[in-house]
Order: structure tokens, then C-alpha cells, then sequence
């Protein structure tokens, strides 16, 4: 009987084979979740033009040093200007340009005096509205309540640098500066199919002995979470020539990665070994895991492979350990696998394979604690739907007594 495979090496292997994927400009909205595949440089400062941060009145700040409640200074109203005009004239001394929030500082300006320490009413962009003279009663200093031109960007500047997963924050910066495409490495497009006779499709009636296929669609969903492009291809019968043929034809849609789940473990209608063999380069391992002992890894003319369990729970736990991160490596995106120190709220016993069970995670008296969801049995697969983590048992462990602390991967990420 070979020696189990600890999940530590079995994930180094994996990655080492593994390289990114090229770069391409996708569409800026497409970018989200991705890597940049290059640094982006700013063109222009940002702001482009010093801007009031304020409904105000714009004014040389030296006009109203001497400004307050009991002596208020008095200026010439010369001018408006809304947010999205551009003044043609400079500002001249003792005078006065009403200012919306955004709008360019006219020539000669310094400082901005808000609305609410003048006695200016707000009627924007009516021209016939502007008084004669506005009233300040505070004093400003140069620069108060304007934002300088390349305050937050400076032309030339690299404002995002290659390898920058992109999230909403980049896609805002992206847009401010005016990248309609952005360089990212392109997305893992990934193949998946389940096996078996026994599995009917969500639109099919259920026949006795049959069950319905849930693993490739919670496969897709997972690989679409994180950052793939799931390709579900129809159930691969327990046939030589079916299974020959799903296979060719995940390898006709040009994946990055193929998944499958079931086959991979000892069994007499475990066919999809003899067909993996005939087309690529795949080992069996048995690894030092619960759930999810059987896995396969290799290649199928060149595309790396993946032969997950076919008991759901298995399959995404498998996915979660293994797949996950080699998700984010082609992605070129650094895996980031949430995870918090909890404490146990009751007695776990173990096999002493590295364990990673479903629990529910609570906040006791300032404390995280972590439930079982109850059966840990890997057909249960609601237990994944109740489970915020995987609670993480080492391996050679066979009981943990109620309050001992280990770390739980985060399914859900707002737990607190």
C-alpha cells in the first residue's frame, strides 16, 4: 500500500508545473478581478486643474486675512462658475468668483471660503441671481479648500503597478485615467465534466438509481468566483468511447484547465483512468486528506488536468485546496485563502488524515468559535451551505478537546 501524499506537497507539485497565462487588453468593466499585466503610467496630473472642494467663493486668501464674525470683509461678486466651466478672466483684487464643488479655480484665486461662513445664497447657474457683493466672515489661508492640480496623481507617475489584482478602487483609478482597455493576464478558461451512470441533469426526471449531476455546476460556480471561465460540458457515460469523447471534446473548447469530478479512485467502473492514460500523462495520488483522498493530476495533450472526488463534498474541498490556487497562479494573482484562529466549542475526533471539516463560526463573549454543521459525511452537501469555513485538523490528530484554537479557512468572508 503506497504512503499517503501530504497536501503541503501535493499542492507544491501542482504549482510548480504550472506557469502564468499571457497577458491581453480586455475591456475596462472585464478587468475586475484580474491581474494588470503591466505597470500603468498617468499621462497627466490628476487633478488636472486646481478645483474648489466646496461650494464656496473662490478669492485671494491675502483679500480676507482680517475676516471674521465681528469684522466681516466685503468683496466684488465678478463672476460664477458651475462645475464643468472653465473662467476665461483672472480673479483681480478685493474680488469675489462664486464657486460650485469641482469647478476650476479662476486665475489669481488661492483659497476658497465656504458658503456657509458668507451670507451668499445658492441659486447655481443663474447669471442674474449673482450679487453685487458677497460678505465673509472667515478668514482663509492660501490652498484651503482647493484641491491642487496633481494632488492625488502626478504626470509620469506609475499609479498601478503589474500584478495588481484589480478591484473596484483600480477600476475607478483606471477610469479617471481614461483607460478605456487595461493589459491583464487573461482568464483561465476551464473545462469541466462529471462521470457516471448514475448522474441525470437538472432537466432530466429522476429514474430509480439515478441522482442528479450537482458537482459541475458547483464547479463552474466556484471557478467562475475565482476568476474562470467555466466551460460545463455534458455527463460522460461509464463507457471507453463516452468518456474518449467528452474528453475530445473539452479539449475542443481550448481550456486552460479540465476538471473532473468521479473516476479517479479504485473501483471496477472507474473507466476514466484507462482514457486518461490513453490521452496525457496523469498520476493517482491518495492523499493525506479527509475529505477528498482520491485525486488525479497531470495532463491531457498539454492542458493540465485535474480528476477531482465524485462525492460533492469532496469534490469542492478538493477544489478549495488544490484548484483554488491554481486558479489565481494562472491568473498571475497572488492566493490569498482567508483564514482566522478559532476555538473549538466542542469535543472532534479524527482519523489522523489532515481533516477539514464544515463548522459555523460564532462570536462568544468577545470569542471566535467554531460548531460542527453537524454530519461531516461527504455526500452531505448542505453541510457546505450552513458551513462559513473549514475548520482545519493536522494531521496525526485523532482528538481535539473542546476550546483547543486552529485555523479555519473562510467559505464566507463577513464573519466576524
Amino acid at each position: 500500500m503506497p504512503s499517503l501524499l501530504s497536501v503541503d506537497e501535493a499542492l507544491e507539485r501542482i504549482l510548480s508545473s504550472l506557469s502564468p497565462l499571457p497577458a491581453e487588453r480586455a475591456p475596462l468593466l472585464q478587468c475586475l478581478g484580474r491581474a494588470l499585466a503591466e505597470d500603468i503610467r498617468a499621462e497627466t496630473n490628476y487633478p488636472p486643474f486646481p478645483n474648489s472642494s466646496m461650494d464656496g467663493y473662490a478669492v485671494r486668501a491675502e483679500d480676507v486675512a482680517t475676516a471674521s464674525a465681528g469684522t466681516p470683509v466685503h468683496l466684488r461678486l465678478s463672476m460664477d462658475i458651475p462645475a464643468g466651466a472653465a473662467p476665461t478672466t483672472p480673479l483681480r483684487s478685493h474680488e469675489a468668483a462664486r464657486i460650485m464643488t469641482g469647478a476650476p479655480l479662476p486665475q489669481g484665486a488661492d483659497a476658497v471660503v465656504p458658503v456657509e461662513a458668507t451670507d451668499g445664497q445658492w441659486i447655481p447657474g443663474s447669471e442674474d441671481s449673482l450679487p453685487p457683493v458677497v460678505t465673509i466672515f472667515k478668514s482663509v489661508q492660501p490652498g484651503d479648500y482647493v484641491r491642487q492640480s496633481g494632488e492625488d496623481i502626478r504626470a509620469g507617475q506609475v499609479v498601478l503597478t503589474a500584478g495588481t489584482t484589480v478591484r473596484a478602487p483600480e477600476i475607478g483609478v483606471l477610469a479617471m485615467l481614461g483607460c478605456v482597455h487595461a493589459p491583464v493576464t487573461r482568464q483561465p478558461r476551464v473545462a469541466i465534466l462529471s462521470t457516471g451512470d448514475e448522474l441525470a441533469d437538472v432537466y432530466e426526471p429522476l429514474t430509480p438509481g439515478k441522482i442528479r449531476d450537482s458537482n459541475s455546476y458547483s464547479l463552474a460556480a466556484l471557478v467562475a468566483t475565482y476568476g474562470g471561465i467555466p466551460l460545463r460540458l455534458p455527463i460522460a457515460r461509464d463507457t471507453l468511447d463516452d468518456v474518449r469523447r467528452r474528453f475530445r471534446d473539452a479539449l475542443e473548447q481550448r481550456p486552460d484547465l479540465i476538471l473532473s469530478s468521479a473516476g479517479v479512485s479504485v473501483g471496477a467502473f472507474d473507466i476514466v483512468r484507462t482514457v486518461l492514460n490513453e490521452m496525457g500523462r496523469v498520476e493517482f495520488w491518495r492523499i493525506n486528506l479527509r475529505p477528498g483522498k482520491p485525486l488525479a493530476f497531470g495532463e491531457l495533450q498539454g492542458v493540465p488536468f485535474f480528476g477531482l472526488p465524485g462525492n460533492p463534498v469532496s469534490a469542492m474541498v478538493t477544489f478549495d485546496i488544490f484548484v483554488r490556487p491554481v486558479l489565481s497562479k494562472l491568473g498571475n494573482r497572488a492566493d490569498q485563502t482567508p483564514t482566522v484562529t478559532v476555538h473549538t466549542a466542542e469535543d472532534i475526533r479524527s482519523d489522523g488524515r489532515r481533516s477539514y471539516l464544515r463548522v459555523r463560526l460564532a462570536d462568544e463573549n468577545g470569542q471566535l468559535v467554531a460548531r460542527l454543521t453537524g454530519s461531516q459525511s461527504s455526500g452531505v452537501l448542505t453541510s457546505m451551505v450552513m458551513a462559513d469555513g473549514l475548520l482545519i485538523v493536522p494531521e496525526d490528530v485523532t482528538f481535539v478537546p473542546a476550546g483547543t484554537p486552529l485555523p479555519v479557512r473562510l467559505l464566507r468572508y463577513n464573519v466576524q
